[in-house]
């Protein structure tokens, strides 16, 4: 393992072990979202647990997505995209968005947003973006939206991804 020296630090490691990485960050519950556009006039989305808030003024959002997605550059190429916060019965639903079905929104039910981006049925939350920035992040990409527009969907409890598995959170 290489080292980098810091003045009055001792040596710091700067390569890390992928499944030790996985193992640690894995205890970090995180919300589960599916992000969803319209490319080309049909509906494409994806799951995501990177999802946070960024900035109040303006309003900014930011998810990861792997540089080896498929469906990122779809919706990238729409400008526009909707944060659906999955509710803790939707655990099916962010199973069909992380797989690679032929088409995930079979059986799903959504209506278009202002910018027609696919506002999922019965989430907690939505908000809608547009595309604001990129930045490489190594093996991923960190992307920027704008807020447009935003509602909460209805009362419920979250769904939550924790070591690699779902749950549910109990207030």
């Amino acid at each position: 393992m290489a080292t980098i020296d810091l003045p009055g630090d001792e040596p710091l490691p700067t390569s890390i072990d992928d499944a030790r990485f996985r193992q640690v960050l894995g205890r970090f519950a995180t919300g589960v979202t599916v992000v969803t556009g319209l490319a080309g006039g049909e509906p494409v989305g994806l799951a995501v647990n990177s999802f946070t808030s960024v900035s109040l003024e303006p309003a900014l959002v930011a998810f990861c997505v792997a540089k080896e997605s498929r469906t990122w550059p779809k919706l990238r190429s729409a400008g526009s995209f909707c944060v659906n916060v999955l509710a803790e019965d939707q655990e099916a639903l962010s199973r069909a968005f992380a797989g690679r079905p032929p088409d995930r929104f079979l059986g799903v039910g959504w209506r278009p947003g202002r910018s027609g981006a696919p506002i999922l049925a019965d989430v907690l939350a939505w908000i809608e973006c547009t595309v604001e920035a990129e930045h490489d992040a190594g093996d991923h990409v960190i992307v920027v939206g704008r807020v447009q527009d935003l509602d909460v969907g209805h009362e419920g409890r979250p769904l939550v991804f924790y070591r690699g598995g779902y749950g549910r959170f109990e207030p």
